[in-house]
Formats: C-alpha cells, structure tokens, sequence
C-alpha cells in the first residue's frame, strides 16, 4: 500500500530549506521557508523577488518577507527559482 502525505505536511517537511514560490500576477520569490500557517501564508528569508514589467525581468534582495497565501499558485521546493531552470 502507497503511503499518503498531506499538503501541509509536505510543507512542514520543506522547512529550513530553499523554496520557489510563483505568486498570482507576475511575481515570483526564492528564498529560504521559516513557517507557515493553516492558510499557507509563509516567511521566507535571504529572499530574491523576481518581477516581470513591461521594461523586462526585475529583480529585488530582501531579508525576510511575508506572503500571504491567497495569491499563492505553486510551490516548487529545493529549487533557486527561473535563473535555475
């Protein structure tokens, strides 16, 4: 029998390391998981914010951030984000 694994704990599993996290819109974030909650609003910290504008691709560092989860669309753990792949 296939074991099962829930959403939140594959979550759970992924803190301390890197995530990339594609927002609704047209930002994306890497950076490493701190926490989340019920609703999947998360902390990240050493984060790169990558931006698509209509002058091109833009890219901002922050310490910490906090997203919140209604505008998450996917979670990609263990990766650095689009320069990767």
């Amino acid at each position: 029998m296939a074991s099962q694994i829930l959403p939140l704990e594959l979550i759970d599993r992924c803190i301390g390391s890197r995530i990339w996290v594609i927002m609704k819109g047209d930002r994306e974030f890497t950076g490493t998981l701190l926490g989340f909650d019920d609703f999947v609003n998360m902390v990240l910290e050493d984060v790169t914010e990558y931006e698509i504008t209509p002058q091109g691709k833009k890219k901002t560092s922050l310490a910490q951030t906090l997203l919140n989860g209604n505008n998450i669309c996917l979670l990609i753990p263990g990766s650095n984000g689009p320069e990767e792949s």
